[in-house]
């Protein structure tokens, strides 16, 4: 549900300052035009008045009209019920959605269960399975004034018989979701305990099908961080132990009460299985022949769990909105061939990522003349600020931009970090690529991909282009991959293919120098330009040579001014991410602040807008 937001509200009376400085304007002249006929005739002095009186009607008339027909018109027309969308319209929306979710739904895992036959029968277990997630939070919420499709519709929607009697387990042991907002969190996950399974659903279960689909969800968005120990959520000690530190990393309530036992164990975070979850997808897996599991969240998770049960297949289907889950249920069933790509790196263990250490609200500790106490206009909750801030010590190593790196230098071992690569995506199908070669025209380089379907049903693929630029030790910090472009081919029937032409511009694969040229710079040397299944996985390469070094003091062509340092003075004592001798910096880089004290030359000329 959509709720209001005081930045918003803030905005909105910020559009509304022309208005309300020419009624000030006019309010003010015509007040000054009262005081000075005061020493005028009764009746000059009733005429003045009474024109200046009229001038003031006459201004807010006007001035209110063009508010009401310009910058506020929209939030009127809604709050007076005629925002209504038109049928028209949301077949539109629910049409694109559609074929939107249907693009990005992503297979992990399959050893042939996958895709379910049409009609067949399906246990679907986990409390999310009634209660999924269908969108972010914020700008980004579900609006429930419109239809909504839920996974169990979408399944049934798509052929597929549903478990009836599971899905009134969990609607009956908790019907609504805890709700995950910008001004109030309450991260309980209300998974049933496994005793509470009874002999006789899970036989019926077994009867029904021998095969299971497990439903993970978790909620997220903006100005919902992810808790980093749970178990200090539920028992309340985070409190404390932040309030000591200063260290803020997550707010929210949990409720414990419908659950029997221990959710969470000491350190274990919120995007990682919850101790009932585990219990429940181990029942599953001990029960049924095939096991099918269902990732719907907002936020990467760790993912070990699909390899540790041995599951058969997993899809990972993110927030899908009003109707997206009708798209699920046809990718489940091979109505629609999954085609979709992993957006992030998804590591086993979250801990192990560079940001670790630095994630979260970090409060200055020398702060405390600029406390701000304020009322949250929803909970109605006191709350108290202090300046805060994050290092952000990754500098370019974000994402599989490090990992693909940090691989490269040995510093880490891939496959026992890395569970899916960024644009990793499995199909029902197989695909192969074949890379012709480069050549250049204009500062702009090209070359054809031809993709063939060599499987046995229709399906879509994605060409990923990287490009892997010359580095030099201590230089230009640089990654080892770097998307650069990418494309994806029409429907392919078997034995079908197409060529796709890629192109981009060399200076695409520039670096921006921060301690030398202060601008972007395509280094000469050899790039290796790469076609990938994901960040990782090479399929074919050609080799891009410039034979000398290309400096963008003007910018390039696609800079509408030349790119410069602009903040060199706020960089800090801060230790950055660097590549040299294979990220040997990396411990003390990576390290948590040493201190949350603001320096007293920053301190001198530190302004907050609150007070």
């Amino acid at each position: 549900m959509l709720t209001i937001n005081m930045d918003d509200v803030l905005n909105i009376l910020n559009t509304l300052k022309p208005h309300l400085i020419g009624f000030g304007v006019v309010l003010v002249l015509a007040i000054v035009a009262m005081l000075a006929c005061a020493k005028l005739s009764k009746s000059k002095k009733f005429l003045i008045r009474s024109e200046a009186g009229l001038a003031i009607a006459l201004a807010l008339g006007i001035t209110l009209n063009l508010v009401a027909f310009g910058p506020m018109y929209t939030v009127i027309n809604l709050a007076m019920g005629g925002g209504s969308i038109s049928e028209e319209s949301m077949a539109e929306a629910y049409e694109v959605n559609l074929e939107l979710v249907g693009e990005g739904v992503t297979l992990l895992e399959n050893n042939g269960t996958l895709p379910l036959a049409s009609g067949s029968n399906l246990n679907v277990f986990g409390w999310a399975s009634v209660a999924p997630v269908y969108g972010g939070v914020g700008s980004g919420a579900l609006n429930d004034q419109y239809a909504v499709t839920d996974l169990i519709t979408g399944l049934k929607n798509a052929g597929v018989n549903v478990n009836q009697d599971l899905v009134d387990f969990y609607v009956d042991y908790k019907a609504e979701r805890p709700s995950v907002g910008m001004w109030a969190q309450d991260w309980t996950l209300p998974e049933p305990n496994v005793n509470l399974y009874s002999n006789d659903l899970m036989e019926g279960a077994k009867a029904f099908s021998d095969t299971a689909m497990v439903v993970i969800s978790r909620p997220g968005g903006e100005n919902a961080d992810m808790p980093t120990d749970m178990a200090a959520v539920v028992d309340g000690s985070w409190k404390e132990r932040d309030a000591v530190s200063g260290n803020s990393y997550f707010n929210g309530t949990y409720d414990d009460a419908l659950n029997e036992g221990n959710d969470w164990d000491a350190g274990d975070h919120y995007l990682e299985l919850s101790n009932r979850e585990e219990e429940m997808l181990k029942l599953v897996c001990d029960n049924f022949d095939k096991v099918i599991v269902l990732i719907n969240t907002n936020n990467a998770m760790e993912l070990g769990f699909l390899k540790q049960y041995g599951v058969d297949a997993a899809v990972y289907a993110p927030c899908p909105g009003q109707n997206g889950f009708d798209a699920v249920g046809q990718v489940l069933t091979g109505a629609v061939n999954p085609s979709g790509k992993t957006v992030d790196t998804w590591i086993y263990d979250l801990f192990q990522s560079p940001t670790a250490n630095n994630f979260g609200q970090f409060v200055y500790d020398n702060m405390q003349e600029h406390t701000v106490v304020s009322t949250n206009f929803i909970t109605g909750e006191e709350t108290t600020a202090l300046p805060s801030f994050v290092n952000y010590v990754e500098g370019i190593y974000v994402g599989y931009r490090f990992y693909e790196t940090a691989a490269a230098e040995g510093l880490i071992d891939y496959d026992s970090v890395v569970a899916y690569p960024f644009g990793y995506g499995l199909s029902y199908t197989t695909f192969t690529q074949d890379m012709g070669t480069i050549s250049e025209a204009n500062g702009e380089l090209s070359f054809d991909v031809t993709v063939t379907n060599t499987g046995s049903v229709a399906g879509k693929n994605v060409v990923q282009v990287y490009y892997n630029p010359p580095y030099t030790n201590g230089g230009i910090e640089k990654a080892t991959a770097n998307l650069v472009a990418f494309d994806k081919t029409d429907l392919l029937q078997p034995g079908e293919s197409q060529t796709l032409t890629i192109s981009f511009k060399a200076e695409d694969m520039a670096s921006y120098d921060s301690y030398g040229e202060k601008a972007y710079v395509l280094e000469q040397g050899d790039y290796i330009i790469s076609i990938n299944s994901d960040s990782h996985t090479i399929l074919d390469s050609e080799v891009y040579h410039l034979d000398s070094t290309i400096v963008y003091k003007e910018g390039r062509s696609t800079d509408k001014q030349a790119p410069t340092n602009q903040f060199e003075n706020v960089e800090g004592d801060v230790t950055y991410l660097s590549r040299k001798d294979g990220f040997a910096n990396y411990q003390e880089a990576t390290a948590a602040p040493a201190s949350l004290s603001m320096s007293e030359e920053h301190k001198a000329t530190f302004i907050n807008n609150a007070n």
